[in-house]
């Protein structure tokens, strides 16, 4: 262990293209996805044959034969096989909480490197059967004679073999996600046309960094696709306007397919190291991971299930001694359009700063062409376990060529909220050019 805090440089990040789900990827399983976008690191970074301190990621939809995923995903890979590989999950903040947590292993001296990673596939859900049929097969499987065989089956119902499908639904609530941000939608006045702008936005700055070329080495061909497959470069807003809302189906309900996510299967890895690791393998350090922070509220009792990255950002700030406007980059995750709005509205209002953040004055507004600059999740899709990474990918390369820094605030099921700074290794930046309308 070091007697001081080291600086933790993001040395390479790389992901497959994104997917809507049951589409390109309907065959694919996270362990596969998981294992291209490592290996696409490995590649992109050097790394054949090298021993990696750890790697740390998860997925959020898994079935239970992937209980030692990361370390199985290391086993397919180049990496050398003395790698330990460390499955853990925070629903939508993942691999960000990995990477948080591999950086405070290397600000302190413990390990020298680290890959942080996600992947999520829903078309390929564990499928399981209720727990009466399960209790009918443990106790098959834990009889000795043919007559007690028998016995585990006395009472069968064919109603019995009913699957019981997966769920992306808050179990405390019983309500989805999209659900729960309509209310949040209604709460903080949001309108529909907010909404759409944001997304027409998301896919137009997205549709941009493809065109510049930015995107080609952070994306890792896989199953023959190169490029995200839910971006599109010819929306308009007045053909998402015509879109039907997907979860409140009255006349007051402002979400559509359109500006939320979709559910998406795909993967994302980022390298993280000290400095005196990174120059040895003469790799270029894209920027610094200096701060993080995770917070939940108590969404139950109507706090905004995804309002919580509100408060991780605000505790993170104090303890960096920042102002919201001190960033020249923000990162907010778009799990849907009404959600960054709502937490951009919460931060701009008094009762709300001083009721759940403690603030005696509001922590303020941002610069709105700071925002997802290279587009995000309503363009590029939302593997939940992968977003942290692609994030945290996109925003050290946006600090490596602009410099500055960026803020990361991602917001999860459950919630909860993780925040991070990302440093880049210039002070100042380059305007950056306006995405095409």
């Amino acid at each position: 262990m070091t007697q001081s805090i080291r600086k933790v440089a993001i040395v390479g990040a790389a992901r497959i293209p994104f997917c809507r789900s049951n589409t390109l990827y309907a065959d694919a399983s996270n362990l596969e996805m998981m294992t291209a976008a490592l290996n696409g690191l490995v590649a992109k970074c050097r790394l054949d044959g090298v021993h990696i301190d750890e790697v740390t990621g998860g997925a959020v939809v898994s079935h239970s034969k992937d209980w030692n995923l990361a370390r199985e995903a290391v086993l397919g890979t180049k990496l050398a096989p003395s790698t330990p590989g460390i499955t853990m999950q925070q629903a939508c903040g993942t691999s960000l909480q990995a990477a948080m947590g591999i950086a405070a292993k290397i600000a302190t001296g413990e390990i020298e490197c680290g890959i942080a990673c996600g992947s999520d596939t829903t078309s390929d859900p564990p499928i399981v059967v209720g727990k009466k049929l399960a209790g009918r097969f443990t106790q098959l499987s834990q009889a000795k004679s043919l007559g007690q065989k028998f016995g585990a089956f006395k009472g069968f119902s064919p109603s019995e073999l009913a699957p019981v499908a997966p769920s992306t639904g808050e179990p405390r609530t019983g309500m989805s996600m999209g659900e729960h941000t309509e209310l949040m939608a209604k709460e903080w006045g949001i309108t529909r046309a907010e909404q759409d702008q944001l997304a027409y936005e998301s896919h137009m700055k997205a549709s941009a960094a493809y065109a510049s070329g930015y995107m080609d080495d952070i994306i890792v061909p896989f199953n023959g696709v190169y490029r995200d497959n839910n971006m599109r470069s010819d929306m308009t807003l007045e053909k998402i306007a015509t879109l039907k809302t997907a979860f409140d189906k009255s006349d007051k309900g402002t979400l559509t397919a359109a500006n939320s996510t979709p559910l998406t299967d795909g993967a994302a890895a980022v390298l993280l190291a000290s400095e005196e690791w990174a120059a040895k393998r003469g790799l270029p350090v894209l920027g610094y991971l200096t701060t993080s922070q995770t917070a939940a509220n108590n969404f139950v009792a109507g706090e905004g299930l995804l309002m919580a990255p509100t408060i991780a950002v605000s505790k993170m700030l104090d303890r960096a001694g920042l102002k919201l406007q001190d960033f020249d980059f923000y990162e907010i995750h778009e799990a849907f359009a009404a959600q960054v709005l709502a937490t951009l509205k919460a931060w701009e209002d008094p009762a709300y700063c001083k009721k759940f953040l403690g603030k005696d004055q509001p922590l303020g507004s941002i610069d709105r062409a700071k925002l997802n600059v290279r587009g995000s999740s309503l363009a590029f899709g939302h593997p939940f376990a992968a977003t942290g990474a692609r994030v945290l990918g996109n925003l050290a390369k946006l600090v490596s060529v602009e410099g500055g820094r960026g803020l990361i605030s991602i917001c999860t099921a459950g919630g909860m909220g993780v925040a991070a700074i990302v440093e880049g290794t210039k002070a100042h930046r380059q305007v950056l050019p306006q995405a095409a309308e």
